[in-house]
This record gives C-alpha cells, structure tokens and sequence, in this order.
C-alpha cells in the first residue's frame, strides 16, 4: 500500500559522460563525478544551465550510460531503466488520448501487474490530490494537476528513488510554492530516496538536505552543502537567507556572472 517506505543509496563513482557532435569536437557534459546519497535522503542538484544536471539524472534513471565511471544503487550496478527508480520530467509527458486513470496506470500494464496492484490506484490519486478526476483526460487539467497526474504515474511502481527533473519549472510562482509542499509531504511520507535538478535556489533549500553545486561543463561537484535546518523552512528567515547568498556566490564562481542572473 501507498504507506510503504522504500529507499535505498544510490553511490555514483568517477562518471564521466560525452557527447559526440556530427560538426566538431566532442562535448565532455561531466567529468570525474563522485556522489553518495544515502536512503531517504532529498538530494538538489544546482549549477549554471547545461552543466549536466539533467544528464546526471538520467544517468541514475538508466536511460544514458557512463563513458566510463560506475553508478549503483544499493549493491547493484544500474545498467538500464528499473521500475525502481521513478523520474518526473519538466512537462508531465501525459498520453492525451488516455485519462488520467489509465495514465497513471500505465507503468502497471507495462509491468504486467496491473491486476493485481490496481487496487492501490485510488490511493495516489488521494496521495497526490486528485480524487475526482479519474476520468478526467490531461487537456482537463491545469498545468499543476498534470504534474500531480505524472508524479502519481511515478509514484504508482512503488519505486526505492524519486527523480525529479525541474518538475516546477513550468509552473506559476504559486502553484510551484505549493507543489513543493506537497513534494514534500509525500516525500516524508513515503520515505524514497529523492533527487531533483533545479535553477532555483530557494527551491533548493526549501526542499533538500543536501544541495550538490556543479561547475560550469564539463561540470564538476563544486561543493555539497548540508541544509542544516528544520522542517518546514521559512523562506525569509536569517538561515535561509545567508545560505542563498553563499550559493549564489558559489554559482557566481561556478559559471560565468551572465548565468548567475538565471537564479536571481
């Protein structure tokens, strides 16, 4: 049921990651990269824009593979996609044409235990704040009901690690306010494994308990930082505000003072 808690380490060693180019040289995205991230632990990964956060992510999700390195979660090397890794994309990636019942089931049929785990399905949506709209189809939406929808799609496989890609970035500055909350309500409920790529500082240290600073590419782990704060945070208090000064001027260091406008 939806109150099991599955986590689980996720260990990233020496990875390095290229990207050939049909016009030029080939583009290091990520150079020498090592990372532990203990069970339970939410992870935020900031950096100047095209540093390879996102390339990262996707590497734990199994969908790219390393040049060379290792990444392992628990004792197991991650070689490919897994049902227990679960990764929410920036747009909600929602079939149109299915409703959101059947988007979120989709990861079930795929795994061919829709049968016997459909019973859990009214669970997310009350998890995630949509019970009414089973029957609904995306374009019924707004854009943060559709993230809700892919994050219960996520969230159905009962998966040991949560990945989230800019999941609120497309959002209004409410609504974003609000889906981390609920983010994190969810998160200390279920007690996964959490990594999310971000620009935005505050976001970072409203969520995380750690914040990984990456370099401009080939990026590098410029710094990881320890949220040493209580839940929930207040945005405007001391703590908070001199931690965002000292990212800020991390990621100043980081990129270039042009990108550095990107997180004002």
């Amino acid at each position: 049921m939806v109150e099991e808690r599955r986590n689980a380490a996720i260990r990233i060693s020496n990875i390095r990651k290229t990207f050939p180019q049909a016009d030029g040289p080939d583009i290091t995205v990520l150079d020498s990269i090592n990372l532990v991230f203990e069970p339970g632990e939410f992870i935020s990964l900031i950096g100047p824009s095209g540093c390879g956060k996102s390339t990262l992510l996707r590497l734990i999700a199994g969908l790219i593979r390393p040049d060379s390195g290792e990444l392992r979660l628990d004792e197991e090397e991650i070689g490919g996609p897994g049902c227990e890794r679960g990764l929410v994309f920036q747009d909600p990636t929602l079939f149109p044409w299915k409703t959101i019942w059947e988007n979120i089931a989709f990861g079930l049929r795929a795994r061919g235990v829709y049968r016997q785990e459909k019973g859990d399905i009214p669970e997310f949506f009350k998890l995630v704040g949509l019970e009414g709209f089973e029957k609904s189809y995306p374009h019924h939406l707004s854009g943060g009901m559709a993230q809700r929808a892919s994050l219960a799609r996520a969230l159905v496989n009962k998966p040991k690690v949560l990945l989230l890609d800019e999941p609120l970035g497309a959002l209004d500055a409410f609504t974003r306010m609000n889906m981390q909350d609920e983010i994190l309500k969810i998160w200390e409920r279920r007690g996964m494994t959490t990594v999310m790529v971000t620009h935005d500082v505050d976001e970072a240290i409203y969520m995380a308990d750690r914040i990984v600073v990456m370099s401009a590419r080939p990026a590098k782990i410029e710094q990881v930082i320890r949220v040493e704060m209580g839940r929930p945070r207040q945005r405007d208090e001391p703590d908070f505000l001199d931690l965002r000064a000292r990212i800020l001027q991390i990621l100043h260091f980081a990129g270039t003072r042009q990108e550095l406008q990107y997180y004002l």
